[in-house]
């Protein structure tokens, strides 16, 4: 019985880590993909439109 509680907690950890393996790895592809999108076009940074004020503001790498 130990040894099934145990393989469910590894086999659970693994998948945790495999999910955020993933989106990190998407996260920081869509980063370059618009930093190299940033670079074609020559702009300083990418515009992001608030919905609740209806501004425009610099995207920033945490959102």
């Amino acid at each position: 019985m130990a040894q099934l509680l145990f393989l469910i907690i590894v086999i659970g950890g693994g998948w945790m880590l495999y999910k955020k393996f993933i989106k990190d790895a998407e996260r920081l592809s869509s980063r370059t993909r618009r930093e190299q999108k940033e670079r074609q076009t020559g702009a300083i940074g990418t515009l992001e439109r608030d919905p609740t004020t209806g501004e425009y503001r610099v995207k920033r790498d945490e959102e």
